[in-house]
Protein backbone atom coordinates (compact mmCIF):
# COMPACT_ATOMS: atom_id res chain seq x y z
CA UNK A 1 0.00 0.00 0.00
CA UNK A 2 2.70 2.34 0.59
CA UNK A 3 4.54 1.90 -2.22
CA UNK A 4 1.34 2.58 -4.57
CA UNK A 5 0.56 5.89 -2.31
CA UNK A 6 4.32 7.27 -2.95
CA UNK A 7 3.92 6.47 -6.37
CA UNK A 8 0.83 8.16 -7.02
CA UNK A 9 2.31 11.32 -5.36
CA UNK A 10 5.20 10.85 -7.86
CA UNK A 11 2.72 10.71 -10.38
CA UNK A 12 0.57 13.30 -9.53
CA UNK A 13 3.15 15.94 -7.94
CA UNK A 14 5.18 15.66 -11.68
CA UNK A 15 1.22 16.23 -13.42
CA UNK A 16 0.82 19.60 -11.41
CA UNK A 17 4.52 20.68 -12.14
CA UNK A 18 3.27 20.65 -15.65
CA UNK A 19 -0.23 22.04 -14.90
CA UNK A 20 1.06 24.94 -12.91
CA UNK A 21 3.16 25.39 -16.02
CA UNK A 22 0.25 25.69 -18.45
CA UNK A 23 -0.45 22.18 -19.76
CA UNK A 24 -3.69 21.30 -20.06
CA UNK A 25 -4.66 18.21 -17.95
CA UNK A 26 -4.39 15.40 -20.88
CA UNK A 27 -0.66 16.98 -21.11
CA UNK A 28 0.35 17.00 -18.19
CA UNK A 29 -0.68 13.40 -17.11
CA UNK A 30 0.26 12.18 -20.22
CA UNK A 31 3.97 13.86 -19.41
CA UNK A 32 3.98 13.14 -15.97
CA UNK A 33 3.63 9.19 -16.94
CA UNK A 34 6.57 9.71 -19.53
CA UNK A 35 8.86 11.09 -17.24
CA UNK A 36 7.98 9.18 -13.53
CA UNK A 37 6.82 6.27 -15.64
CA UNK A 38 10.21 4.30 -15.54
CA UNK A 39 10.96 4.76 -12.20
CA UNK A 40 7.34 3.62 -11.13
CA UNK A 41 7.88 0.41 -13.45
CA UNK A 42 11.33 -0.49 -12.64
CA UNK A 43 10.84 -0.14 -8.52
CA UNK A 44 7.43 -2.12 -8.81
CA UNK A 45 9.37 -5.13 -10.82
CA UNK A 46 11.97 -5.04 -8.12
CA UNK A 47 9.21 -5.16 -5.17
CA UNK A 48 7.60 -7.87 -6.81
CA UNK A 49 10.66 -9.78 -7.50
CA UNK A 50 11.74 -9.45 -3.86
CA UNK A 51 8.43 -11.25 -2.73
CA UNK A 52 8.74 -13.37 -5.82
CA UNK A 53 11.64 -14.76 -3.65
CA UNK A 54 9.17 -15.77 -0.89
CA UNK A 55 7.95 -18.75 -3.50
CA UNK A 56 11.06 -20.57 -3.06
CA UNK A 57 10.67 -21.42 0.17
CA UNK A 58 9.39 -24.84 1.44
CA UNK A 59 6.88 -23.44 3.42
CA UNK A 60 3.75 -23.54 1.86
CA UNK A 61 2.24 -20.14 3.48
CA UNK A 62 5.52 -18.01 2.61
CA UNK A 63 4.93 -19.18 -0.81
CA UNK A 64 1.65 -18.70 -1.45
CA UNK A 65 2.18 -14.90 0.44
CA UNK A 66 5.20 -14.52 -1.86
CA UNK A 67 2.91 -14.54 -4.82
CA UNK A 68 -0.37 -12.93 -3.62
CA UNK A 69 1.90 -9.71 -2.59
CA UNK A 70 4.09 -9.99 -6.23
CA UNK A 71 1.35 -10.23 -8.38
CA UNK A 72 -0.47 -7.77 -6.31
CA UNK A 73 2.72 -5.39 -6.48
CA UNK A 74 2.66 -5.99 -10.47
CA UNK A 75 -1.00 -5.00 -10.64
CA UNK A 76 -0.68 -1.94 -8.53
CA UNK A 77 2.16 -0.89 -10.70
CA UNK A 78 0.87 -1.52 -14.26
CA UNK A 79 -2.42 -1.51 -14.10
CA UNK A 80 -3.33 1.17 -11.40
CA UNK A 81 -0.70 3.57 -11.47
CA UNK A 82 -0.09 3.45 -15.40
CA UNK A 83 -4.13 3.21 -16.29
CA UNK A 84 -6.22 4.08 -14.11
CA UNK A 85 -4.47 7.42 -12.00
CA UNK A 86 -3.58 8.59 -15.86
CA UNK A 87 -7.35 7.89 -16.95
CA UNK A 88 -9.13 9.14 -13.49
CA UNK A 89 -6.91 12.37 -14.11
CA UNK A 90 -7.38 12.95 -17.64
CA UNK A 91 -11.11 12.45 -17.57
CA UNK A 92 -11.57 14.90 -14.49
CA UNK A 93 -9.58 17.54 -16.16
CA UNK A 94 -8.68 20.37 -14.00
CA UNK A 95 -11.68 19.11 -10.83
CA UNK A 96 -8.60 16.56 -10.14
CA UNK A 97 -7.54 19.70 -8.53
CA UNK A 98 -10.56 20.49 -6.95
CA UNK A 99 -10.82 22.79 -4.24
CA UNK A 100 -7.37 24.51 -5.15
CA UNK A 101 -6.29 27.07 -7.91
CA UNK A 102 -5.62 24.90 -10.34
CA UNK A 103 -9.27 23.74 -10.53
CA UNK A 104 -10.57 27.01 -12.74
CA UNK A 105 -9.36 27.80 -15.84
CA UNK A 106 -7.08 30.23 -16.09
CA UNK A 107 -7.49 33.43 -17.20
CA UNK A 108 -7.36 34.49 -21.20
CA UNK A 109 -4.38 36.64 -22.00
CA UNK A 110 -4.45 39.78 -23.31
CA UNK A 111 -4.27 43.54 -23.25
CA UNK A 112 -7.50 43.84 -20.47
CA UNK A 113 -6.62 40.15 -18.77
CA UNK A 114 -6.79 40.77 -15.28
CA UNK A 115 -3.07 39.67 -14.13
CA UNK A 116 -1.89 38.47 -10.44
CA UNK A 117 0.01 40.96 -8.30
CA UNK A 118 3.98 40.35 -8.41
CA UNK A 119 5.63 40.15 -5.32
CA UNK A 120 8.05 42.80 -4.77
CA UNK A 121 11.20 41.98 -2.33
CA UNK A 122 11.88 44.44 -0.18
CA UNK A 123 14.38 44.67 2.48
Amino acid sequence: MALGVDYGIFLMHRMREEALSGAEPTAAALTALRTTGAVIASAGLVLAATFGVLMSMPMVALAELGFVIAVGVLLDTFLVRTYLVTSASVALGRTVWWPGALSHKPPADGPDAPREPELVATR
